[in-house]
């Protein structure tokens, strides 16, 4: 029988995508209906590696993407929410976590693909209530999951009829590093291994495969995925390369050990087999499982070692940008406000240092164009909104107590800096959106915009961190410093915009890149108006 080459590919393929599209819609819709807290889970919960591991699992089958997962936790690393110890335990948690898939696609409920995804869309189409139309998306998701697998299936029933496959199965059963290469490219190639693992399945399903060929092919799909990783990695930060490195390093080690067991690991999952009465897929889910189990199991008391191999191989430091509180004692707020009004002030002052550190990476980023400037800065952005929540709360509980007059007065004064603070994070980001909407639209600044630009730039750097001095050491000489630069830097503004209408009426700049330059010259103004707010509160009443 002739085989029809176009009509096979275009239901291998097309069963592929839905398949992946079903992946990433049930992975969206159990995340919404889990609420977005998955941040905040990975934060709250990975205190230590265990702790990582039972999160990187709980995460890994919400979004069901243990690559999604790793992207999640550089993040947090780079953020300081967790260390690379406790990083490595969330990325080994996500390797368990993914086998989920497999075993839903081993119950094999194919022949109610249809019905399921008609129930999901009737949710969807049907009800306006939102968790019911999360449900919704997971329920449509997992019926094309399956749906998706028959038409694979369907693409690739074929394939016994090329003798060429069949040689290449018989091959991979006699030379196990070419199923873990066979795995490994297909795996980068899909960019998802449980997609690779359930077309794995169904190959076994339909007898296209054996175990000792499938086996290997699955311990290559597992290298396979790490590669997402390490692609969304390159010219990121030194910890995404550090946790990408981990994540190849987990499964290529994984990979070799299971490969000198192999025919010991064949037999065992022969033997489960035989003693739970598992179907075809389902043993391939359970190979699946248990592979990653044991790989986590065996390198769990190695975590120290990657992390410090890794931290050798990818040497360097980096901006190290912490989100969480480092002086707030909760204890002190009922047991002494004084001392915990003083702490407000010191988590304050590590905030205003942030702030400053923005500022001088968003004037760099102005000048170099380098993007990791930007992400730096819009990270510290976000870690000043969320000091800014944490302290504000704190000095909130502190309200309640029995204040002195002096105290009630410190206190309401950094209620308001606190605020202010949060605002320069506020403009500084609202200035990098600005400089990225100028590359985005190739908008030209003149020479001399640049130099007023930057000239204003400059001293509103040191005036912040002039505000931030006088709050320190209680100046009130360098808080009359700042005013007298904030009044500076209003005079520039004006000058500069009348400099702007000078070279617009003479042609030299366009107006969408006018606009442009008079909002950063608007955005460093307003910077100087919150830098006087502090310098005047520390001039009302010393701290």
């Amino acid at each position: 029988m002739e085989l029809n080459w176009q009509e096979m590919l275009f239901t291998f393929f097309g069963g592929l995508g839905i398949f992946l599209f079903s992946i990433k819609y049930m992975g969206d819709g159990l995340q919404k209906s889990a609420g977005d807290k998955l941040r905040d889970i990975l934060d709250r919960f990975t205190t230590n590696p265990f702790m990582g591991v039972l999160v990187g699992i709980i995460v890994t089958i919400l979004i069901q993407s243990s690559s999604g997962t790793t992207v999640l936790v550089v993040g947090l690393v780079s953020a300081g929410f967790m260390n690379l110890r406790q990083a490595i335990g969330v990325i080994m948690g996500a390797n368990i976590g993914t086998t989920v898939t497999a075993f839903i696609i081993g119950f094999d409920v194919g022949a109610y693909a249809l019905p399921i995804m008609a129930l999901g869309a009737f949710a969807i189409f049907f009800f306006k209530n939102a968790r019911i139309h999360n449900i919704g998306e997971v329920i449509f998701g997992f019926g094309g999951l399956f749906l998706g697998l028959e038409l694979m299936g369907d693409g690739m029933k074929p394939l016994r009829e090329v003798q060429a496959f069949t040689d290449l199965t018989v091959e991979m059963s006699t030379n196990p590093v070419l199923g873990v290469i066979a795995g490994t490219l297909f795996t980068v190639l899909v960019q998802s291994s449980s997609a690779t693992i359930g077309i794995l399945q169904q190959l076994y399903a339909e007898n296209l495969v054996s175990l000792d060929a499938a086996l290997p092919i699955l311990f290559g799909d597992n290298i396979g995925t790490t590669i997402t990783a390490v692609l969304a990695s390159l010219g990121a930060s030194i910890v995404a390369r550090r946790a990408a490195a981990v994540h190849v390093l987990f499964n290529l080690v994984g990979t070799a050990i299971f490969l000198l067991i192999l025919p010991l690991f064949e037999s065992y999952v022969i033997w489960i087999a035989g003693i739970l009465d598992l179907e075809t897929k389902m043993q391939i889910a359970f190979a699946h499982g248990t592979f990653n189990v044991a790989n986590t199991i065996i390198q769990f008391p190695l975590i120290g070692l990657w992390a410090y191999v890794v931290t050798k191989v990818i040497p360097g430091e980096e901006l190290s940008i912490e989100y969480k509180p480092k002086h707030l004692d909760e204890n002190f707020i009922e047991q002494s406000p004084s001392i915990a009004i003083g702490q407000a002030k010191e988590e304050i002052l590590r905030m205003g240092n942030m702030s400053v550190q923005g500022l001088e990476l968003t004037y760099k980023y102005l000048k170099e164009r380098s993007k990791r400037d930007a992400e730096l800065t819009l990270q510290i952005e976000e870690a000043l909104n969320n000091l800014d929540s944490k302290i504000t709360d704190y000095l909130v509980k502190i309200s309640s107590q029995s204040l002195s007059p002096q105290d009630s007065t410190r206190h309401n004064m950094l209620m308001n800096t606190v605020r202010d603070i949060e605002r320069i994070g506020d403009h500084f980001e609202n200035i990098i959106e600005l400089i990225q909407y100028q590359e985005s639209h190739k908008l030209i600044l003149t020479e001399d915009a640049i130099q007023d630009v930057s000239e204003m730039f400059e001293l509103t750097i040191n005036t912040v961190a002039k505000a931030m001095t006088a709050l320190d050491e209680n100046s009130a000489e360098l808080a009359r410093e700042v005013a007298e630069q904030e009044n500076t830097i209003d005079k520039m503004e004006r000058k500069f915009r009348k400099n702007h209408i000078a070279r617009l009426n003479e042609g030299q700049c366009t107006g969408q890149a006018g606009v442009m330059f008079v909002d950063i010259l608007s955005n460093l103004e307003r910077i100087g108006d919150h830098s006087v707010n502090i310098a005047e509160a520390i001039l009302g009443k010393r701290v």
